[in-house]
């Protein structure tokens, strides 16, 4: 199963969905920002309940100056703080390594050995699903769930374009304005399996939600987990900081 996405620049690429465990999340802490150079890295994971909802964060950032420490109040202000948002920029692990070895940290280790340094849990709280659309799922489906991935930082309109030519959006598909609307969609069939998602501005246009609703007719739980991780991966490939993942039926 295949999703298709674009990376922060401008090539095309495709995004293999698998039952791997997800890879860490990097980012680099100042860099790709004009006037400003590399400071450090964060590495983070979400923690995830048995339906894939967000249970909590850990992180572990890294500095030439003090090495490895562990911060949940790092994870938060790179959500809420408006200075600490323009400053961090997600990053994949190939350029983290570069960033790591050219600051003098040497090879940056392994996830496995990286996780050790999570020392200083954040938990998100969590809730029962709520219902959101129609109790039971249409014929041919045994089961229907609506999920919400929220994001901190913003979209350039070039990124947007970006989104809607990978994900194939129909024109006909974000045609409504105003807030709410989808900016960019896709869908995935996969052996019997729906799944359709949209991305739109929420809180007052403060934040970006990716909607994503699974119509399963098998028991397809762990695709489904891999699908809701690779999208939010595909937003973090363009710049969008993930902050929760919630569900909805």
């Amino acid at each position: 199963m295949t999703i298709d996405s674009l990376p922060a620049e401008p090539a095309s690429a495709t995004v293999e969905v698998t039952d791997a465990r997800p890879h860490l999340d990097y980012y680099l802490v100042g860099g790709r920002v004009p006037g400003t150079t590399v400071e450090g890295i964060v590495v983070e994971e979400f923690t995830r309940d048995r339906d894939f909802t967000t249970t909590g964060l850990d992180s572990a950032g890294w500095t030439p100056q003090a090495g490895w420490w562990s911060s949940a109040s790092l994870s938060r202000d790179m959500r809420t703080d408006p200075e600490v948002l323009a400053r961090v920029v997600p990053t994949t692990r190939q350029e983290a390594e570069d960033v790591y070895r050219a600051l003098g940290g040497g090879q940056l280790p392994d996830e496995t050995l990286l996780r050790t340094h999570f020392l200083n849990h954040q938990p998100i709280a969590s809730a029962p699903p709520l219902r959101l659309g129609p109790a039971q799922p249409p014929a041919g489906f045994h089961e229907r769930r609506v999920y919400r991935v929220l994001f901190a930082k913003d979209l350039r309109a070039e990124q947007v374009a970006a989104l809607r030519t990978a994900w194939r959006t129909p024109e006909a598909g974000t045609s409504a304005a105003g807030a709410g609307a989808s900016a960019a969609s896709g869908r995935l069939d996969e052996h019997g399996d729906q799944f359709t998602w949209d991305l739109r501005r929420v809180g007052h246009t403060l934040a970006w939600g990716l909607d994503v609703t699974a119509l399963l007719a098998t028991d397809a739980t762990v695709s489904l987990g891999s699908t809701v991780s690779e999208l939010t991966n595909v937003l973090r490939q363009h710049g969008l900081i993930p902050v929760t993942t919630e569900r909805f039926s």
